[in-house]
C-alpha cells in the first residue's frame, strides 16, 4: 500500500514507518519536529524563517502581544508548498486529531485537503484531545494527567496545552475530523478507556517498537544502581515529575553511596537516550496507567521503568509478572519501590528480563505494523 503517517509524537510514526516498510509498504512520514525532540521526517513542516534572530524576536514579541504564533501560517505555506506529496494515498494515519497544531482553522484547511485527494483517513487516539480531556474531567479515576490542577488549581498556566482542548475552536476542529475518518485507533490502554464504546472505534493496537534496532543491554548491577530522570518543563506537573523529584532527594540522603541520579531537561531525543543508556531505572510517569515511548523503549533495553503499570493493563495483555514498577503520584510509595530495587539488586535484572520479553511479545515493530495494516483493510 502507498501509506501517508502525518504528525509524529515521541518516534511512535517514525517506528511504524520502519515497520510498515519492512512489511512492502510505500511509506511518507511527514508534520513537525515535536518541540526539542528534533524527530526525522521526509516531508518537514517546521518553520524555518522564525529560526532566524530577528525573525525569531518579532515572533516572540507578537506572541507576548497578542498571545499568537504566527509561525503557524510559515507551517501552513510549507504544507501548501509540498501539497501534492500528500495526495492519492490509500491509507492516510493522523498521529491525533491535532495533527499539525498551526491553528484549529489552519489545521482544518490542511485536512479537509488531505480528506479530499485520499482513499482512507485514520485517527490515531495518541496524546491531548477532546474526548480524552474531557473523559479525564468527567470520570471518577483514582488519578490522571489533570489530578494535580484539580488539586491545585494555581497550577492551570501549566497545563494551558491540554486546556485549549476544551475550547469552541477545538471542539469543532475534533468532531470534523471525527466525521470524516474511517477508523479511530486508541495507541495505548489511557487513550482506550476514554474511547471505549465511541464510533468507528477499533481494538486497541499497541505502538511498535524496533526491537532489532533497540537491543536488550543485561545490566551490571555490583556497583552503583543508576537512575536516570528526564524532565520536560513543559509537562512538569502533568507527568509527575514533582513526585520524582521529590522522591529522589529522599534517595540521595538515604542511599547517596550507593546510587547516582542523573537528571536532564528538554534535551534532544537522541542525546536524551544516550544518557539513558547507562542506566538501571527509568523514571517516566506517575499518573498513567499504561507507558508512554521513552518507556517503551527503555523495557526493550530491559531497564526497570516506573511508569503506569496499573492492574486494568496487565489484566488487558494477561501480564502476570511483574514488567514495571507501577507508579502513583504518592512520593512515600516511590521511595519505597525505589529503596526496594536498591536493597534487591538482582530484582533489577529479573524485571529487566520480564519486561524484554514484554516488549518482544506486545510491540515488536514489524507485528503491529502488520496488525495496522489489516485493522485499515477491514
Amino acid at each position: 500500500m502507498r501509506i501517508l503517517l502525518l504528525g509524529e509524537y515521541s518516534n511512535f510514526h517514525s517506528t511504524l514507518k520502519t515497520g510498515l516498510e519492512k512489511n512492502g509498504h510505500n511509506v511518507l512520514l511527514s508534520g513537525r519536529k515535536d518541540g526539542f525532540k528534533g524527530f526525522k521526517l521526509d516531508i518537514s513542516l517546521e518553520p524555518k524563517l522564525f529560526e532566524i534572530y530577528l525573525f525569531r524576536k518579532f515572533k516572540n514579541l507578537f506572541y507576548l502581544l497578542f498571545k499568537f504564533d504566527i509561525s503557524c501560517f510559515e507551517v501552513f505555506f510549507n504544507f501548501l508548498k509540498h501539497r501534492n506529496h500528500f495526495k492519492n494515498y490509500d491509507i492516510v494515519q493522523l498521529i491525533n486529531e491535532y495533527p499539525i497544531k498551526t491553528t484549529p482553522y489552519l489545521d482544518t484547511l490542511i485536512l479537509k485537503f488531505v480528506f479530499k485527494h485520499n482513499t482512507k483517513v485514520i485517527l490515531s487516539a495518541c496524546g491531548d484531545d477532546v474526548t480524552y480531556i474531557n473523559y479525564l474531567l468527567s470520570f471518577n479515576l483514582p488519578h490522571h494527567v489533570l489530578t494535580p490542577l484539580q488539586k491545585n488549581p494555581k497550577l492551570k498556566p501549566h497545563f494551558k496545552h491540554s486546556l485549549h482542548y476544551l475550547k469552541p475552536a477545538h471542539k469543532k476542529l475534533s468532531a470534523f475530523v471525527k466525521k470524516n475518518v474511517y477508523q479511530i485507533i486508541p495507541g495505548d490502554y489511557d487513550y482506550e478507556m476514554a474511547y471505549q464504546q465511541k464510533d468507528k472505534v477499533k481494538p486497541l493496537i499497541p505502538f511498535p517498537v524496533n526491537i532489532d534496532k533497540i537491543k536488550f543491554k543485561p545490566l551490571d548491577v555490583s556497583g552503583k544502581i543508576k537512575i536516570f530522570h528526564g524532565i520536560n518543563r513543559i509537562n512538569y506537573y502533568k507527568k509527575g515529575n514533582n513526585h520524582f523529584c521529590e522522591a529522589l532527594k529522599q534517595i540521595q540522603t538515604k542511599y547517596k553511596d550507593r546510587i547516582e541520579i542523573a537528571q536532564v531537561e528538554n534535551i534532544p531525543y537522541k542525546d536524551y537516550k544516550k544518557l539513558y543508556n547507562a542506566s538501571h531505572i527509568l523514571l517516566d510517569q506517575t499518573h498513567a496507567y499504561d507507558q508512554g515511548y521513552n518507556a517503551l523503549e527503555a523495557m526493550a533495553e530491559g531497564k526497570v521503568v516506573f511508569s503506569g503499570f496499573s492492574d486494568r493493563f496487565k489484566s488487558h495483555y494477561n501480564i502476570s509478572k511483574t514488567i514495571g514498577i507501577h507508579t502513583t503520584p504518592n512520593v512515600e510509595d516511590i521511595v519505597k519501590n525505589l529503596s526496594w530495587l536498591i536493597e534487591n539488586p538482582k530484582e533489577i535484572l529479573e524485571i529487566g528480563k520480564n519486561a524484554r520479553a514484554y516488549i518482544e511479545a506486545h510491540h515488536d515493530y514489524k507485528k503491529v505494523a502488520q496488525t495496522y495494516a489489516d485493522t485499515w483493510n477491514t
